[in-house]
């Protein structure tokens, strides 16, 4: 697969609608090839199921006869990335257009899955936003540049960022937040969450490395506060979140937003909608072709 030239003015990874390929492993596998903006023709990869499975490349998801299938997707991604949060929106604007003509006979399974842009930031400590792309990028010109160009392009897309006041911090304990809505034993909604830490950062000004502010964060959502304050407290999570971490980074995901389908095909970018929608739609179609071709 041929690498994609980023745009420099895009955002601190210099990645253009968060596209940044320069590993081997599941990205060489990549299903969709972004660079031109058109949706290509959909392959298989190899690199199939829990990645790096060696399956055959037509395998479909499996079902369970007379059940309705499934099409899981896990989104990695970061609530300090501009990218993701842009990504976000256009999925879900992909997501109402590719079901605007009714229900598409399949349940999306959507998780929110961690990544880490910077996971040596020191935790605890919080800084604008202006002052690490300056760092990064070596002047305030270029800062200045890239925060405009997300921020307008954001705007587009509905959301207002006001990355003047956004402080940028380690993201783990949002990432373990993140997780914790996801689980059973709460009535959380992980897209409730994920969303107001991404408005907490961008819109906000929240420190979204300071536990306080994190649990004020997930009360907006719903969550009890003393059962927020004890789960952050704890160690509750960080084994889980950090295995996930880690099958990322050793399965070639180095750059978010990345969309992964059924565990066999990967969306790079903060695609726009059409193409999600194109996507989704091919999606059903496989899982609801699989299922009618399992024998009773």
């Amino acid at each position: 697969m041929a690498h994609a030239h980023p745009n420099p003015l895009v955002d601190e990874r210099g990645a253009e609608r968060g596209l940044y390929i320069n590993r081997p492993s599941l990205i060489e596998r990549i299903a969709f090839n972004v660079v031109d903006h058109r949706l290509p023709t959909i392959r298989g990869s190899r690199c199939l199921r829990l990645y790096g499975g060696d399956v055959d490349s037509d395998t479909a998801l499996e079902t369970t006869p007379g059940s309705r299938p499934t099409v899981t997707i896990d989104i990695f991604s970061d609530v300090v990335c501009p990218w993701c949060y842009i990504g976000k929106r256009r999925f879900e604007a992909g997501m109402a257009a590719a079901t605007a003509d009714g229900d598409l006979g399949v349940d999306f399974d959507i998780t929110f899955k961690p990544y880490q842009l910077d996971p040596t930031a020191a935790p605890g400590v919080a800084g604008p936003v202006f002052d690490a792309y300056t760092k990064k990028f070596g002047s305030e010109q270029k800062a200045t540049e890239i925060i405009a160009h997300v921020t307008n392009t954001a705007a587009a897309d509905g959301l207002e960022f006001q990355m003047d006041k956004s402080l940028r911090a380690n993201t783990l304990l949002a990432h373990r937040l993140i997780w914790w809505a996801e689980q059973p034993d709460n009535d959380l909604s992980q897209d409730a969450m994920k969303e107001r830490l991404l408005q907490a950062y961008f819109m906000d000004g929240v420190h979204i490395g300071n536990v306080e502010a994190l649990v004020s964060c997930a009360v907006d959502v719903g969550a009890d506060r003393s059962e927020a304050q004890a789960f952050l407290e704890s160690g509750q999570g960080m084994a889980e979140v950090q295995a996930e971490l880690d099958h990322a980074r050793d399965n070639g995901i180095t750059a978010v937003p990345t969309y992964v389908f059924n565990d066999e095909w990967a969306v790079p970018g903060a695609q726009d909608p059409e193409t999600f929608a194109k996507v989704l739609r091919k999606m059903a179609e496989n899982a609801r072709s699989a299922d009618t071709d399992t024998p009773e």
